[in-house]
């Protein structure tokens, strides 16, 4: 089934939500296009079919970056405030989402393009794709998230060069620092993600969002207080039927038949 909104298309078959974003000519990131990617998030959210959600753009563009039309009518430092704070509070409803987020990258992935990504729980790119965050050359920053969630990625020596510099970075280089998981050429980067969505898909969802909240905790927590809720969740999912099926069927040699909660 597919559903479109104005600027979204929505796909779901077997477990996996495929979002794409089609805004062109350059996809450029706007407060609409995120108050449509948070109604689409609340929705796939309470929807018991999804179990797994790709987001990516038309063609060869991810996203380009914001519109920069909007950000040169912004006449004041308040304005400029409750830009950021819209942006950062849709951003947030994805890196929050308990079902996995894929980024396939499927382009050209700047400014809010790439800050969106940072959002997603795992991120792959296309051969060919270009990364960075170029605001510095606009005489601004990043303002979605980019300086926070950039440098908990790659440290504050190489989000900073990145970020000062305005550089764009190839997929290969983006691997390399650990911007992105995996490099696929771009004409099996949707085959691939896919593929991955569905092997996410077929475990236990119980230990899926369980392992997304202790992830997310390492972030959010101190060491102590992280590895207090690691304890937390793993002891909560030894007393689910996901536990017992699946080390049930790694004994009888067989594939687990997880039940969807």
């Amino acid at each position: 089934m597919t559903t479109i909104a104005e600027y979204l298309s929505c796909t779901v078959e077997n477990g996996v939500a495929t979002l794409v974003l089609n805004h062109p000519p350059v996809n450029a990131l706007t407060l609409p296009i995120l108050a449509q990617l948070e109604t689409a998030l609340d929705g796939l959210a309470k929807d018991d079919r999804v179990k797994v959600i790709i987001l990516t753009g038309t063609g060869r563009i991810f996203i380009a970056g914001a519109d920069i039309n909007v950000i040169a009518a912004i006449a004041s430092s308040d304005e400029g405030k409750e830009m950021a704070l819209r942006g950062q509070a849709a951003l947030n409803k994805i890196e929050s989402c308990e079902k996995p987020v894929i980024a396939a990258i499927n382009g050209t992935c700047l400014g809010g393009g790439l800050e969106l990504a940072l959002c997603c729980h795992i991120r792959l790119a296309a051969e060919g794709a270009r990364l960075g965050q170029p605001e510095i050359n606009l005489g601004i920053i990043p303002g979605f998230g980019g300086t926070q969630r950039l440098t908990r990625l790659l440290g504050s020596s190489k989000a900073l060069e990145l970020i000062l510099t305005g550089d764009v970075v190839s997929a290969s280089e983006a691997k390399a620092v650990g911007l992105v998981s995996q490099v696929i050429p771009a004409d099996d980067l949707q085959r691939h993600t896919l593929s991955l969505a569905r092997r996410i898909a077929s475990k236990g969802q119980l230990a899926v969002r369980a392992a997304i909240r202790a992830v997310r905790g390492s972030l959010e927590l101190g060491l102590h207080e992280g590895l207090v809720r690691e304890a937390e969740l793993f002891g909560d999912l030894c007393d689910s039927e996901d536990k017992r099926e699946g080390v049930g069927a790694f004994l009888e040699k067989r594939q687990p038949q997880f039940r969807d909660p």
